[in-house]
């Protein structure tokens, strides 16, 4: 089938693992389902390969489609030849379809059409001939007719010559030469719609970049500027290159009707070729540049969601404002709010000694070992506070400033809401902002991802595009942890595959009616929850501490049996899982052979390894395999920053021209993409991930603009 040798081709697979992906997401499975549990089946494609390829497919399928639609258009019409057909079936764009369909789409009234109304299409072909004894006034003069309003023969040629112009402007071939030229030598101008105005697009008052070279975060700048009606934006090229382009094909004499094609020429490009091409090709660079933020911001969320959660800790949430006051609050290692107040540690109260007193009590009643700060306004002050205060307790705290982005959009909803009815906004976003240093997925699940703060541009991105990926990037980071069946929430519950949001509700509901799950197959009682929709989620589902001990692990229940003999091949039950007395199970499995131990099973190879993975380490969170977050128990002021300043800090975003990183003075640093290694890299991306603990040198402090300049590289020792 030419649709799996063009995927095949694409991703550089092999037949059978496109023809079994497809032929499983057409089944209905899902990504993380099909990437755990069907590794035989795709050949261990992982879930980020099967989304792309996913994508992919329903582009392909897409474009299959519009083909079929498009020839059916044109064969109404009785206008499909061979030579049409063929070109629609070679082209392997949405563009180049459109191109060759362009001539046959039904059009809104143009001067063109009126002109053929006219009976003038016969005239347009004669001029367009360029025969050297065709003299146009006297070929022209037949098609004076009042009846058909045309009333001289200057209004004729030039009806003729609309038609020229429209015909040349819809010539596919010559579309595309000319769109290869703008890419090639077109540049991006932007200019100030008024030069006096302040904004933050100044830099680009006076812009132009090449098209082919202009950087993806700077064309959505330019397109948000002209939004905002700060700039005027257009592509420019040499128009006497553009033109010799059309006339190299069209003008094939010197002789009057020559120059009235050249004449047709320069107005086809001029008013319908060019203001078309440079609207694709703007709207080209923006969905490239579109496409590039998402794989980014899809990058950065993954690696936000999945930071090691800080766990087995007592956390003191606060909430920074100055007059309000900072709102607390107090959970315990399971999240469960302990204790909420309100101290007004920051001017214009400034009651610094009584909030004192307030958190160290809170402190020692709940024996706190970690404070989160959100990094909103008052974040600064109220790091001082915090950091003066632990100096005066004899009890180890540490703390950390945390991302308040979207947790006021979370305190506001209606989940929120459901969640705490008791507390008023400001409370629950303090505990959320605990929860986020706990356990980051479980809390920013609850979260449009768009309002979590990790991308650029987010929201100029196309919403559904955008949406899609994110979600895909949620699922995917849901399932690889998998959740706690007896204590998820049902937001959390939500993103884990085969279930959807009533599903998960109903998860939560038959909970709280019937007491916590004791094995997986109770989910086949929850209403709604079918045996496709089992078989998808039960894999991502833990019962800790259940009947069975293969429910606190990701082996799936369909493999249960073949895990019982493995363990009887090696000499193990279940209970020496449930005792961890599986020390030696590698090495018998080496003696047995894995192949062999696989066939005898009725497993495949993959999926024996990742049983052996989850016996040895049931219920292993892969998030506790990463370095752990930077924890700090005093404060920097931006003042104490000196040039070639050795810190540590914590990568916040990541962005087309470098990482920002969080150094402990309220305000994060810039490292430019060309100060974060000494190797080349494409993107900042390809060194740094959001979450990374880096060693970082302070290159330039500007005060007044707030500014922190940094370096990754080593500097050299004098």
């Amino acid at each position: 089938m030419e649709l799996f040798k063009r995927l095949e081709q694409e991703f550089s697979l092999k037949e059978f693992q496109v023809k079994n992906t497809v032929e499983l997401i057409d089944a209905g499975n899902t990504i993380p389902f099909i990437a755990r549990y069907r590794k035989e089946v795709t050949g261990s494609l992982d879930d980020q390969v099967l989304r792309e390829l996913f994508d992919r497919l329903n582009y392909l399928r897409g474009l299959e489609k519009r083909k079929e639609e498009i020839l059916s258009s044109i064969k109404s019409q009785e206008k499909l030849t061979d030579e049409i057909r063929l070109a629609i079936e070679k082209a392997q764009t949405l563009a180049e379809i459109e191109d060759i369909y362009r001539p046959y789409k039904p059009k809104r009234k143009t001067r063109a059409s009126i002109a053929r109304e006219k009976g003038l299409q016969p005239l347009a072909e004669t001029i367009l001939a360029q025969q050297n004894q065709t003299v146009i006034a006297m070929v022209s003069e037949p098609f004076v007719n009042e009846e058909k309003q045309v009333l001289s023969v200057e209004e004729a040629i030039n009806g003729a010559l609309d038609i020229i112009a429209e015909d040349i402007s819809d010539d596919a071939e010559l579309r595309k030469k000319l769109r290869a030229f703008i890419f090639r030598t077109g540049e991006v101008v932007s200019k100030a719609s008024d030069p006096n105005a302040e904004s933050v697009y100044t830099m680009y008052y006076e812009y132009s970049e090449p098209v082919n070279k202009i950087a993806g975060h700077r064309i959505l700048a330019v397109d948000r500027g002209e939004r905002e009606e700060f700039l005027k934006v257009s592509v420019h090229v040499n128009a006497a290159d553009a033109v010799s382009i059309i006339t190299g094909k069209y003008v094939v004499s010197d002789n009057e009707c020559g120059q009235a094609v050249r004449a047709a020429c320069e107005d086809s490009l001029k008013r319908l070729l060019y203001p078309s091409l440079e609207t694709e090709i703007r709207n080209a660079l923006t969905e490239k540049a579109s496409e590039s933020a998402i794989k980014v911001f899809s990058l950065n969320l993954r690696q936000l969601l999945m930071q090691p959660p800080v766990k087995g800790s007592v956390t003191l949430g606060l909430d920074p404002a100055f007059r309000t006051g900072c709102k607390i609050a107090v959970v315990d290692d399971t999240g469960k709010v302990l204790d909420t107040t309100v101290v007004y540690p920051t001017p214009p109260q400034s009651k610094v000694e009584e909030a004192k007193a307030k958190l160290k009590s809170l402190i020692k009643k709940h024996n706190v070992t970690t404070i989160a700060i959100g990094n909103g306004t008052a974040s600064r002050e109220s790091e001082a506070f915090v950091a003066e205060m632990l100096k005066e307790i004899d009890q180890k705290v540490s703390y950390m400033i945390v991302s308040e982005s979207g947790a006021s959009v979370y305190s506001a909803s209606k989940l929120a809401a459901e969640e705490f009815p008791e507390f008023d906004v400001s409370l629950r976003s303090a505990v959320s902002i605990a929860r986020r240093l706990q356990d980051p997925l479980a809390e920013l699940v609850k979260i449009d991802p768009k309002a979590i703060g990790v991308g650029q541009y987010q929201h100029d991105m196309p919403k559904k595009r955008l949406d899609e990926a994110l979600g895909g990037v949620v699922e995917d980071c849901v399932n690889t942890v998998g959740v706690d069946l007896n204590t998820a929430s049902h937001s959390l519950l939500a993103h884990i595959a085969g279930i959807n949001s009533g599903i998960a509700k109903n998860i939560v509901v038959y909970r709280e009616e019937n007491g916590a799950f004791k094995d997986r197959k109770q989910l086949l009682k929850v209403a709604k929850l079918g045996k496709k929709a089992y078989e998808q989620c039960a894999g991502f589902l833990r019962v800790a501490n259940g009947k069975n001990v293969l429910d606190s692990t990701c082996v799936h229940p369909e493999s249960y049996e073949a895990t019982k003999n493995i363990l009887e091949a090696c000499g193990y039950s279940l209970s020496d899982v449930a005792n961890g007395n599986l020390a030696e199970i590698d090495q018998k499995i080496s003696a047995i052979g894995t192949a062999n131990l696989a066939q005898k099973v009725g497993v495949g190879e993959p999926t024996l390894n990742d049983i052996i993975s989850e016996l040895l380490k049931p219920g292993r969170d892969p998030r506790d395999e990463l370095p752990p977050p930077l924890l700090r128990s005093d404060v920097l002021e931006m003042s104490d920053l000196k040039p070639g300043m050795e810190l540590k800090g914590t990568v916040r975003n990541v962005i087309d021209f470098g990482a920002f990183v969080d150094i402990g003075v309220h305000q994060d640093g810039l490292v430019h993409i060309s100060q974060i290694t000494n190797r080349y890299i494409r993107h900042p991306i390809d060194a740094v991930n959001v979450g990374d603990v880096v060693t970082v040198w302070v290159l330039d402090v500007d005060p007044k603009k707030k500014r922190i300049s940094l370096t990754m590289k080593e500097p050299k020792q004098q």
